[in-house]
């Protein structure tokens, strides 16, 4: 649902600006909290593995903000849905 609204959002400011304007993971995550995405990056690179921020975390912020929300969702609703067929006749479920 939060993709979907961030897509709507990027597809409306794109058309008031005129061309195109992605909402950025990274720049959506410095909008809401910057100290928290700070403090993100001081993680990763001290404790975990610095090399994982440069190349990889840093290209996922640079993605539009509704890839990263969307994919994840379109999965799980192919992993989760309800594999009954309602629409189907009562002999042909059991």
């Amino acid at each position: 649902m939060l993709g979907i609204m961030l897509l709507g959002n990027e597809l409306l400011a794109s058309l008031k600006a005129g061309e195109w304007a992605p909402q950025l993971l990274g720049q959506l995550w410095f909008d809401l909290d910057a100290k928290s995405l700070n403090l993100v990056q001081a993680v990763v690179q001290r404790y975990l593995f610095a090399q994982l921020w440069d190349p990889i975390i840093v290209e996922l912020l640079l993605w539009p903000a509704w890839i990263i929300f969307v994919v994840p969702g379109v999965l799980f609703l192919i992993l989760f849905r309800d594999r009954r067929n309602r629409f189907a006749p009562r002999k042909y479920l059991n």
